[in-house]
């Protein structure tokens, strides 16, 4: 095959993809990134329907092919009628990218309720089992898939104060790793993403004191932004990423080395 007829690795047409939590923040642009590489890409709202049909007017606006979806990707119920509206609409899922997630309370250990850590949980460990769950049998079918996870930097570094989302990030990457394991003889990788904090639309209203010793901590010197997140989402989600699995790619500027 000549080199001009080589087709790019990081090219997504003809996939479907479905990023939850995707009406703002880090899922907005991940999922504009993912039609910009030519998925089909599928908005899920659950806060605000408003919000996420804003987010595929843009895509439709720039060319790019989107559908929203409106429901909770906690709810086995809402997870089965979201992914029959997508199936219907655009075909089955082939990129799924779990990012949806719910308020995160920083406190001491002792001040935690145990539901706090429930919400966690659902979150992080339940919804992805959902969601593979609902969406494999097409996959296997297939034999290909990409299943990509939204972690966080917090569970490689054990950060105090935060021990609900961090042991909830532990179990996702678990979880992931293990299904790594047992859906690679099936084509389908399972890897993730750990983003370092990016200031998005729910950090408006942190103060400087906080924000100038995390950016001081940064060994690149800058902010990350949702743009850095997407990109590394849109690469595990393409073919130049076929023969990566149980992977984690920490995004957070050299905050975590080893």
């Amino acid at each position: 095959m000549a080199f001009m007829e080589l087709t790019h690795p990081f090219r997504l047409d003809g996939q479907v993809a479905w990023v939850t939590g995707s009406s703002r923040g880090l899922g907005k642009t991940i999922a504009r990134h993912l039609a910009a590489a030519g998925a089909r890409t599928v908005v899920n709202s659950f806060s605000s329907r408003e919000r996420g049909q804003a987010v595929v007017d843009s895509i439709q606006a720039a060319g790019a092919e989107a559908m929203l979806v409106h429901g909770d990707a906690c709810d086995e119920q809402a997870i089965d009628r979201m992914a029959g509206e997508i199936e219907d609409c655009f075909g089955p899922v082939g990129i799924l990218v779990v990012n949806a997630t719910p308020f995160q309370p920083m406190k001491a250990l002792e001040d935690y309720e145990w539901s706090e850590h429930q919400s966690m949980l659902e979150a992080f460990v339940k919804s992805p089992f959902l969601l593979a769950k609902r969406l494999l049998p097409a996959m296997k079918a297939r034999r290909e898939g990409r299943i990509i996870n939204l972690t966080s930097e917090v569970f490689h570094q054990g950060m105090p104060g935060f021990s609900a989302y961090v042991a909830a990030k532990g179990g996702q990457i678990g979880w992931s790793r293990a299904m790594a394991s047992e859906l690679a003889p099936h084509g389908i990788t399972v890897n993730t993403v750990a983003p370092s904090w990016i200031p998005v639309e729910r950090h408006e209203d942190v103060p400087p004191e906080v924000r100038e010793p995390y950016l001081r901590s940064i060994p690149l010197g800058r902010w990350g932004t949702p743009e850095d997140i997407a990109h590394a989402v849109t690469f595990f989600a393409s073919r130049g990423a076929s023969f990566l699995t149980g992977q984690t790619l920490v995004v957070n500027g050299g905050r975590t080395l080893w």
